[in-house]
């Protein structure tokens, strides 16, 4: 079956089942690698991505469902001003070890500053406690989520 969706600004025909994870159609059908493959069940945030600036995980969100929304990568945050800024302080404080969750870490911390500018402690604990590192950076998440926060 054919359908549209917008991603990244651009609208893309895709044809696959409607049943089919946006995570997949974004990996296989579009070559957006960036937007990781972690558990499959939504519980680990590695296929995180905005739906309508919306932090959502993409293994759990069939493409039927996306077709009138404005689906945002991470290949495409840094055009978000606060994108940008939560991607240039992650470097900065050297957020990543591995890497493998930081797209969907950032897809988060972005999706929090977006809707609220200057979260508390308790704020960010909420909005990232779907994002599993088992690097265990939270630390410097925190700071840095802190550090973009200071800065809008």
């Amino acid at each position: 079956m054919s359908l549209k969706l917008n991603i990244n600004g651009t609208t893309k025909t895709i044809n696959a089942h409607p049943d089919t994870p946006l995570l997949w159609v974004l990996r296989d059908e579009l070559n957006l690698k960036g937007t990781k493959f972690g558990c499959g069940a939504g519980l680990c945030g590695a296929c995180t991505v905005h739906i309508d600036g919306v932090a959502t995980r993409a293994c759990q969100t069939p493409i039927s469902t996306v077709q009138k929304a404005h689906i945002t990568t991470i290949e495409a945050i840094s055009k978000h001003p606060i994108g940008q800024k939560v991607q240039h302080v992650w470097i900065e404080n050297d957020v990543p070890q591995c890497g493998y969750c930081q797209s969907g870490q950032i897809m988060s911390a972005t999706a929090l500053l977006s809707k609220n500018p200057h979260p508390t402690d308790h704020d960010i604990d909420e909005a990232m406690s779907g994002n599993v590192c088992r690097c265990g950076t939270y630390p410097r998440i925190r700071a840095s989520i802190h550090a973009v926060a200071d800065n809008i």
